[in-house]
């Protein structure tokens, strides 16, 4: 007894890794997210490698999981994978206080995120023979 298995939301042609908690503002996530989206997975981990951006450690190890699923889970070619989707969102904010001048607080916020990334394998482009 227990639950009935959830059905597949993505197509056969694509895969997934979802990232949690990750200890950065959803602001600052979505530019290093936005740098790799419609990427081939070749470029975009060359493109992670070197960004001087802390978070692009962690948003390479989620999408570098999403190969690895697509490889492994679901049989597709890795050298044929697009980065189709990157999406973030917000967690939970840890709100904590900090002592100001004359007796007041001054309130700090530190935000956690969610990471999404989707790869789909795309057909290779057809080669175009130029005429001589």
């Amino acid at each position: 007894m227990g639950k009935p298995k959830r059905e597949r939301t993505l197509p056969d042609s694509e895969a997934q890794a979802v990232a949690t908690f990750m200890r950065t503002s959803p602001q600052k996530l979505d530019l290093v997210a936005g740098l790799i989206r419609n990427m081939p997975v070749d470029k975009a981990v060359t493109a992670l490698v070197f960004s001087k951006k802390r978070i692009a450690r962690d948003v390479r190890k989620t999408l570098e999981s999403a190969i690895a699923n697509a490889e492994n889970n679901h049989g597709l070619d890795i050298d044929q994978l697009v980065v189709a989707e990157a999406s973030v969102g917000k967690r939970l904010v840890m709100k904590r206080f900090r002592p100001r001048a004359r007796g007041r607080a001054g309130r700090i916020n530190k935000f956690f995120s969610r990471l999404r990334i989707v790869v789909r394998e795309q057909a290779p482009a057809p080669a175009v023979e130029e005429a001589a």
